[in-house]
């Protein structure tokens, strides 16, 4: 537990350069304190206490801007920078190293039961604004650029812009 809590603050020194502390980040940024509340909030749904988890998830919205729901699977060294307003559906999954800018939605676009947010896989990118919707996956170290509407699968290494969201760039993987 102390090395996850010792690589979220070492993720937010190194992908916010604002960020001149350990103790800054501790004090500072909302988007860490909510992700250890879903943490929490999440064991407690998985166990069952779905109310209790829901209850607090929605207290940690109201002071930290940043709504993520108990039902969200998150990786580790998730980082949300500047997060005010940013919300992540239940089913929503989470790959390692992503970072996600203010104002995000990955949210579903259907009521029923089942699969209905995105997958971000490692080392994904979300840009102020962006929206990701539905059962769609973004492949791993892609881009999403800031007020983007993403509704269908992006490939790895990719960059997507506009609305509805495009691939404007393949990166070449690093062999």
């Amino acid at each position: 537990m102390l090395t996850r809590i010792r690589d979220d603050i070492a993720a937010v020194r190194e992908r916010d350069p604002a960020c001149t502390s350990s103790f800054s980040a501790l004090t500072n940024y909302p988007g860490l304190w909510a992700v250890w509340w879903h943490r929490l909030t999440a064991r407690l749904h998985r166990a069952g206490m779905v109310w209790l988890a829901r209850y607090i998830s929605q207290r940690v919205r109201r002071s930290s801007g940043i709504e993520i729901h108990p039902g969200a699977t998150i990786g580790d060294r998730f980082f949300i920078d500047h997060g005010m307003g940013v919300v992540i559906g239940e089913t929503t999954i989470i790959g390692n190293d992503v970072t996600l800018y203010q104002g995000v939605t990955l949210g579903g676009t259907s009521w029923s039961k089942g699969k209905r947010h995105p997958t971000l896989e490692a080392n994904v990118v979300v840009g102020a604004g962006a929206i990701v919707l539905g059962d769609i996956t973004i492949g791993h170290d892609s881009r999403i650029g800031s007020s983007s509407v993403v509704i269908h699968d992006v490939p790895p290494l990719s960059t997507v812009v506009g609305i509805p969201g495009k691939v404007v760039h393949r990166r070449d993987p690093i062999v």
